[in-house]
Order: C-alpha cells, then sequence, then structure tokens
C-alpha cells in the first residue's frame, strides 16, 4: 500500500515559481493571468509573502453578481481573494497537505520556504497525478 508514497512532500509534487498577483492590482489582471497560464487560483502576495489567493471560482462568482459585474472596471483582487492564504512548508508530508485541503474545503495551497515567501502551489490535482502516477498502486 503507498509505500512510495509515504515519503513524498509538498516539494516533490508543487509547481514551482507560481504566477502571483498582488492586492491592489485590477480584478480584470487577475482574470487575464488566469487565463493565460491556464491555472485555476493565484497566490496573491505582499513583498513575497503570501496574504490571499484568489481563484477562478472568486472571480466567476462575483462576475456573477450584477452589482459587482457592472464595477468590474474598478475592482481590485483585494475585494476577491480569499484570506489568509493557507500555506504549507516546502517539508510539509502530502497527506498533512491533502488533509488540510479536505478539513478547509480548498484546490490550493500556497506552498512557502522557510522565510514564508511563496515557493509554489501544491493543487489538489497535483496531489491526484501523484496518486496516479505511483506504479505501485493499482
Amino acid at each position: 500500500m503507498m509505500t512510495t508514497m509515504t515519503g513524498l512532500r509538498v516539494g516533490d509534487v508543487m509547481s514551482f515559481n507560481p504566477v502571483v498577483i498582488g492586492a491592489d492590482e485590477p480584478a480584470t489582471e487577475a482574470e487575464r493571468l488566469i487565463k493565460t497560464y491556464r491555472v485555476s487560483g493565484l497566490p496573491v502576495v505582499e513583498d513575497g509573502l503570501p496574504i490571499g489567493v484568489v481563484s477562478q471560482t472568486d472571480l466567476g462568482v462575483a462576475r456573477s453578481s450584477d452589482l459587482i459585474s457592472a464595477n468590474w472596471a474598478r475592482l481590485r483582487v483585494r475585494h476577491l481573494m480569499t484570506t489568509p492564504a493557507v500555506s504549507v512548508h516546502i517539508g510539509t508530508s502530502i497527506k498533512h497537505a491533502a488533509r488540510l485541503m479536505i478539513t478547509r474545503h480548498i484546490h490550493r495551497l500556497v506552498v512557502v520556504d522557510d522565510e514564508d515567501r511563496a515557493v509554489g502551489v501544491v493543487s489538489s490535482l497535483d496531489l491526484l497525478r501523484t496518486l496516479v502516477e505511483d506504479p505501485d498502486i493499482d
């Protein structure tokens, strides 16, 4: 049973150098980055430190509101992001990361280094990919 996966850490399966955005950037820029880089969410950073996350879902919910959509050009990421950013250290086990995603009902975690700087993102898809690609699991 999952013998090869037990030693895996978030740093082994995450996406490095995440596409990030600042809280004062326009919501339109978040939309553009998500579409351009084909990601489902962006860590929101201030001086390299994660302060929140803005996701496709956040943008979609906001767009579906007539009031918010009518003011789209004036909206900033800080108006739409989820705070605080849920983060894990690069050395965290993937099992712990998965449990955290399940208990928090989230699809991604911001991965931080020893200085708490955002260095990656681990998504539920990254964890599923690891499970599917493990040759010892049928």
